[in-house]
């Protein structure tokens, strides 16, 4: 089934009867698809005859737009994403890096900050406004689901951050939403030093998954374990290193007090030489890494490891900094809790199918003279202009 027409199978039957739900989200969809900015930005483009060949009416405008979407339900555009990620394993897009297993990079993120309270999704803090005082700050933040294969990354899902809990609450039910739908998409969960504690990894490792976890935390018995158990043994170089690298792998270890859980840290020092673009010198940097993973040495060598925990950057690259920037999913597009979280996840699903549209689709010749951002421009300028772009509608 086409996805417009899976687009248009969704919804709850509250919009008003003259605005079908399946022309609103198209049209949402190809907002994303066109990187319009904003409601406001693609109502712009109501005049153009594309919307009355395209939906069958003419645009709804911005206000109809952000209403009918608020009364929408999320999950149906994460079936979308899970449908998405089938598709791909099936016709053999997303093999596994060669250490076999694939990583689940889950990390939080927040939008725009504002002053006052936007919605009942939004989250609080206070900073300092100067002079001693203290102020309000109303944001919302939610936790993706990144997969990492080979050399292809997804987008699987996301979950709010609630009132009162941490990003590691949230965290746990977005994994545990994700393996109850799709539970041999992922091997090992990756995540950044917030995470390396014991209740995530219990709650993990009771799925039948394992976790890599970047071990920065200071204050943990087992950080300062490991820097003694380290200053006792020279490490490593391994294979194919030029021995400006050296590498710690420690088994036996405990995270956690008490009860703890088993678990194998793997510590790295990378040296790099860098040139001072202001005074033209040559310098020296050392990069320290901690990573504590529940994987066995014997199923992950030490390479495998540091590959692994390096790559959870891609949620940051690959991930947020391009649908932060180039998709504009920091922008609150609504400002209503259902709204933020349907249009965050319609926005992935836009960044995941341009992104395979633009790297399978097409040809190597035509590839290496076109970037995605011209291919997206492309795609805008022709819902501007009027111009049906069937070779890459949905």
């Amino acid at each position: 089934m086409k996805l417009r027409d899976r687009l248009g199978a969704i919804g709850d039957g509250r919009e008003r009867p003259q605005i079908p739900t399946s022309a609103v989200l198209e049209a949402l969809f190809l907002m994303f698809m066109g990187q319009f900015g904003s409601l406001n930005g693609l109502a712009q483009s109501r005049s153009s005859p594309f919307w009355s060949r395209r939906l069958g009416q003419r645009l709804p405008s911005a206000d109809t737009l952000g209403r009918v979407v608020s009364g929408m339900d999320p999950d149906r555009i994460r079936e979308l994403l899970r449908d998405f990620y089938t598709r791909q394993k099936a016709s053999k897009a997303l093999p596994a890096p060669m250490h076999g297993l694939m990583a689940l990079v889950v990390d939080g993120h927040e939008s725009t900050s504002r002053d006052r309270r936007c919605c009942a999704g939004c989250l609080e803090r206070q900073i300092d406004a100067g002079g001693g005082a203290k102020k309000t700050q109303y944001y919302p933040r939610y936790v993706g689901g990144f997969l990492v294969g080979k050399d292809a990354e997804y987008w699987l899902d996301i979950e709010p951050q609630r009132a009162g809990e941490d990003e590691v609450a949230a965290a746990k039910r977005l994994i545990e939403r994700i393996h109850r739908h799709l539970p041999r998409c992922f091997d090992v969960v990756v995540a950044d030093g917030l995470y390396s504690q014991a209740p995530f990894f219990r709650a993990v490792l009771a799925l039948g998954k394992d976790v890599i976890a970047v071990l920065k935390r200071e204050e943990l018995h087992l950080t300062r374990e490991v820097r003694e158990l380290c200053d006792q043994v020279e490490g490593c170089v391994l294979p194919g290193e030029t021995g400006s690298e050296r590498t710690w792998d420690l088994k036996d270890l405990t995270l956690g007090e008490g009860a703890g859980i088993p678990v194998r840290v793997v510590r790295r020092i990378e040296k790099t030489i860098v040139k001072r673009q202001r005074t033209d010198q040559e310098e020296e940097i050392t990069h320290e890494w901690l990573w504590v993973t529940t994987i066995e040495k014997a199923r992950l060598p030490t390479g495998a490891v540091v590959r692994i925990g390096h790559r959870r950057w891609a949620i940051e690259n690959e991930g947020f900094n391009q649908i932060s920037n180039r998709w504009q999913l920091d922008h609150v597009y609504r400002h209503h809790p259902v709204a933020m979280v349907l249009l965050t996840l319609l926005g992935m699903l836009a960044a995941n199918l341009a992104q395979t549209f633009h790297d399978r689709e097409l040809k190597p010749e035509l590839r290496a003279r076109m970037t995605l951002l011209h291919l997206v421009a492309l795609f805008a300028a022709g819902i501007r202009l009027g111009v049906e772009c069937h070779g890459a509608s949905p």
